[in-house]
């Protein structure tokens, strides 16, 4: 299976994006990484190519999935043969937002101390 060309926009630290990411980890995927909130020139370029302001985003071999969850992302590409199915679990959530704890140390500037795995 040939790898697929995976463009993702994606925040720096949010549940759903950390999500994508988990997919991408699981499957050893490659992709270019988007981050919407370091560079507001790929959010533009998000919303441009998505036509909504919701994140995450994922472009696979030109075909846009907008505001995505990990889940949905690796049924898509199950489902469009990008994949076999690998049974390991993600290493973190695959179809939730932050927790209020992660928000709160976020909100706080305590980023190196959010962890994503519940």
């Amino acid at each position: 299976m040939s790898q697929p060309k995976i463009t993702a926009y994606l925040k720096t630290y949010c549940g759903w994006s950390e999500g994508v990411r988990a997919i991408f980890r699981k499957y050893s995927l490659d992709f270019e990484e988007k981050d919407i909130i370091k560079n507001p020139a790929f959010r533009w370029e998000m919303e441009q190519k998505s036509g909504q302001p919701l994140s995450p985003c994922v472009e696979i071999n030109g075909t846009m999935l907008p505001d995505i969850s990990g889940e949905e992302v690796e049924r898509w590409m199950l489902a469009n043969n990008l994949l076999e199915k690998n049974e390991t679990p993600p290493d973190a959530p695959i179809d939730s937002a932050c927790t209020d704890a992660q928000h709160a140390a976020m909100a706080a500037g305590q980023v190196g101390k959010i962890s994503f795995v519940n």
